[in-house]
């Protein structure tokens, strides 16, 4: 079984790779909203991104749902709406906030 410590270095490294190809800088502006907002449902990071990004409700779903999964860096949770929040797992900040800078 790993270690915290390698775990946090597999997530950081999956997450370096998951940026080096983000040409327009919106996943990083994704994970920094995640950082600042903490808990934010998928309408919430659209309205945000829409106003300075052109993106689709699809588009920023599959982010999410990459980072949430793939990276595992966020938990999602449904709200009393039956809408889905995410959160930023709170073990993983100090590695987001290196790698992308709050």
């Amino acid at each position: 079984m790993r270690s915290p410590t390698e775990i946090k270095k597999i997530i950081e490294g999956r997450l370096r790779v998951y940026l080096s190809k983000d040409k327009t800088g919106i996943r990083r502006e994704v994970l920094r909203h995640f950082v600042r907002t903490k808990t934010l449902t998928i309408a919430e990071l659209v309205t945000e991104l829409q106003k300075h990004f052109t993106v689709t409700f699809h588009a920023i779903a599959s982010m999410v749902g990459i980072i949430a999964s793939r990276i595992g860096i966020l938990r999602s949770s449904r709200n009393a709406d039956g809408t889905n929040a995410y959160e930023i797992k709170e073990k993983y900040v100090d590695v987001v906030v290196r790698i992308v800078g709050v």
